[in-house]
């Protein structure tokens, strides 16, 4: 009867005090990105959520949502502030509705730069003075330095791309920011703002005539079988991602789980910026093997567009609400 009673009691014990027979709870860390599973952000964050799993020996259980199954690049800055995710690794483009400074690298100055000159900005004075103004701004964390897209250029459907006066008149789509749409309708053509998820169905509907992107993206997508047989690579912006942390998940963690994220991050940037770079190589290969067509423009050319951008500068770091010593920073950056 005793040991009846005892065994009672001790199951009873149990289950009004879980947490000493139980394994605490794993701290939840839901990550969002609207690329397929095939684009290199995707890749990028899932090997970055298994990391962390491994790191954490489970104390942080990752869950990676792509193809915007929870939120669109345009409205996950939103969803973060609001800390209806832990993380999302948005486009520059997407950032900059909210902390237009983002948008420095639409400047006609860095217009068409080499990718050397890209990284020396953002990883230098200029892209830490981003981070902290994104940081005060939206009360969240940029977790360390920003994971590569790589060069955007111009890709049509039904018409020949082969300079960049054949832009005249063409809807062109862009991801968002004021840099994009400005650059379309300086070159003649009308800017069009669709998410990506839309993308295929719209150009495959003639909503409109081309896009501003990467080949990755191009090629992530398939964009042939929705029309796009033109590119002209003409390398106009070096884009990235912002690995953000919505400010109370951040806040919420250990020092040490603070660090252990850190670490991850920047033990693996390096090698994500070379798969970057390696995909948008490999998807230039594969969009000319599925017919696509590329004109590049001359250094001559280049030098004539950015001359005539130029004259503009000032006006547009005042109308794009960029942070006069950002502009001017990552000017130097870039000298």
């Amino acid at each position: 009867m005793n040991r009846h009673i005892t065994r009672r009691t001790l199951m009873a014990a149990a289950l009004a005090a879980p947490s000493i027979v139980r394994a605490a709870e794993p701290i939840r860390l839901r990550v969002s990105v609207e690329t397929p599973p095939t684009h290199g952000r995707t890749i990028s964050a899932a090997d970055f959520c298994r990391k962390v799993e491994d790191a954490t020996k489970g104390a942080i259980k990752t869950e990676l949502f792509h193809s915007a199954q929870l939120f669109t690049d345009q409205n996950v800055v939103t969803a973060l502030v609001q800390n209806q995710v832990e993380m999302s690794i948005p486009g520059t483009w997407g950032l900059a509705g909210f902390v237009p400074s983002v948008d420095f690298a639409q400047l006609p100055a860095l217009y068409a730069r080499p990718i050397e000159t890209a990284h020396k900005v953002i990883d230098g004075k200029t892209g830490q003075m981003v981070n902290t103004e994104i940081a005060n701004k939206l009360r969240m964390h940029v977790l360390g330095r920003w994971l590569d897209l790589g060069f955007e250029n111009w890709y049509g459907t039904t018409k020949a791309l082969t300079s960049l006066e054949d832009l005249r008149g063409m809807k062109i789509r862009n991801s968002g920011g004021a840099g994009k749409a400005w650059r379309t309708s300086f070159l003649g053509a009308i800017p069009n703002t669709t998410p990506m998820p839309s993308v295929a169905l719209a150009l495959s509907q003639g909503t409109f005539d081309g896009l501003i992107t990467t080949n990755e993206t191009v090629a992530a997508g398939s964009l042939w079988e929705a029309h796009v047989h033109y590119a002209l690579e003409d390398h106009q912006a070096f884009n990235a991602y912002v690995p953000l942390i919505a400010g109370a998940f951040w806040a919420g963690l250990s020092a040490d789980h603070q660090a252990l994220l850190t670490e991850v991050w920047e033990t693996s940037i390096g090698d994500y910026r070379a798969h970057m770079a390696a995909a948008q190589a490999a998807a230039r290969e594969k969009l000319l093997a599925h017919g696509v067509v590329f004109s590049v423009p001359d250094a001559p050319q280049i030098e004539a567009i950015r001359g005539r951008m130029l004259a503009a500068q000032d006006g547009l770091v005042k109308q794009w609400r960029i942070t006069p010593d950002i502009a001017a920073q990552a000017l130097l950056d870039a000298s």
